[in-house]
């Protein structure tokens, strides 16, 4: 029985199978690959301040993106006339980080390639946006490089050894539709990662003005109907600890991760946990919070988090845990310490000498005796329900952009031989 050539996925229609052809015929013949020039034709002192022609680096095919930062006279330009740079020309990385591709857009500026890069030119038999998503797909990029056993590090195929490659593609009209799927994915994610990135912004500035600033009793930005001024407190006037457990070993087991959030460390934990080590969790209920004071990517002197996600869970005694009385909402005590409020008194303890061991060493009385400055319940309540919608968005899009990088993950593996 005769194997073959077909991928795992195909569109319906397609009947014709993948066929076999030298990975020279995808590329147009005279100048189908070409390395940038020597390092010499390029050097430094040869860029110019004012000109219209540019040169494109290593970093336009690792990021994907066309802006430049030098520039050379015209009189270079037409001398490298050979590394010009076209639209719809590709452009791989060849030095540091290898076998990166970006496809060369409509509307760029002239200009030149350099050295660490490779210029690819495919023919009119050749979908662009399928050889794209072709050389970005997990097999090529595997055999586009390969490791040096004396140094154990990957170098990129010699280009004269890739030419001579034999590859297995599909008819035109099917590589049309490879490449348009991918696109449209590409598209998709470009947007999705677009809006995570607005709200993420639109959320740091609201953070920065939605709360008062040093030595000042409101906020330059509030929302409708609340005008009365912020009053002075402290943290141990509005929330009380909690601490302790009732010996039940079998609830979540959480951490405050330092990108954000909690952490079920239940499959870590589970087979360490036992009564012998009760003592060194607390369980927290719905509505409560935990400060981790320890530096994190979030905040400098530690974070709070509120449990939302779970009825119940255990957490380390080493955070100090705490539940607000009827003054105070939750949601908003745990945006307030993601802005530089709380940073400002923690600061003060920090370089008083809490510290131990390199790390951060606040006691919960400390803690609760941090100046904090808050409105009447009912703003809390408005400004936390605000950032909770926020906060959605962003999870929102945060999902998305994993489940579409997820089926594009699963599909370059599956629609590619």
């Amino acid at each position: 029985m005769i194997k073959r050539d077909i991928p795992k996925i195909r569109f319906n229609n397609s009947k014709i199978d993948w066929q076999q052809v030298k990975f020279k015929n995808l590329l147009n013949s005279e100048e189908g690959i070409r390395r940038g020039p020597f390092g010499s034709a390029l050097k430094k002192e040869l860029f110019v301040q004012n000109s219209e022609y540019v040169v494109y680096e290593q970093q336009n095919a690792i990021y994907d993106h066309f802006n430049t930062r030098y520039r050379i006279s015209e009189e270079k330009y037409h001398e490298l006339k050979k590394f010009i740079l076209l639209p719809g020309d590709f452009i791989m990385s060849g030095a540091g980080t290898i076998g990166k591709i970006s496809l060369v857009p409509e509307g760029i500026e002239n200009g030149v390639f350099n050295q660490a890069l490779i210029r690819l030119r495919v023919n009119k038999n050749t979908d662009k946006e399928f050889f794209l998503q072709w050389m970005r797909s997990s097999k090529m990029q595997i055999k586009l490089t390969k490791a040096n056993p004396a140094s154990a590090m990957v170098n990129l195929v010699p280009m004269s050894e890739v030419k001579e490659w034999d590859v297995i593609v599909p008819s035109l009209e099917e590589q049309s539709a490879i490449g348009y799927l991918f696109r449209t994915l590409d598209d998709l994610l470009t947007s999705h990662k677009d809006n995570l990135a607005n709200y993420q912004s639109l959320k740091a500035a609201m953070l920065s003005k939605m709360f008062p600033k040093a030595g000042q009793t409101v906020p330059e930005i509030r929302l409708d109907g609340f005008e009365r001024e912020w009053k002075k407190s402290k943290l141990k006037d509005v929330a009380h600890r909690v601490q302790g457990n009732d010996g039940r070993m079998d609830l979540p087991t959480l951490t405050i991760s330092a990108s954000g959030g909690w952490m079920n460390q239940i499959d870590r934990f589970s087979a360490n946990i036992a009564g012998k080590e009760q003592k060194n969790y607390t369980l927290l209920k719905k509505g409560e919070l935990s400060y981790n004071h320890g530096n994190s990517k979030l905040a400098k002197y530690g974070v709070v988090f509120e449990l939302q996600d779970y009825e119940e869970a255990l957490v380390p005694k080493v955070y100090h845990s705490f539940r607000v009385n009827q003054l105070a909402d939750a949601k908003f005590i745990e945006i307030m310490f993601s802005t530089k409020i709380p940073d400002r008194e923690l600061g003060k303890l920090v370089s008083s000498g809490a510290r131990m061991d390199g790390l951060l060493n606040i006691s919960f009385d400390d803690f609760m005796n941090i100046a904090i400055i808050i409105p009447t319940i009912e703003e809390q309540q408005a400004i936390g329900a605000y950032f909770s919608n926020l906060d959605q968005l962003i999870t929102s899009f945060q999902e998305k952009i994993t489940q579409l990088e997820t089926l594009k993950k699963k599909l370059l593996q599956d629609m590619f031989i």
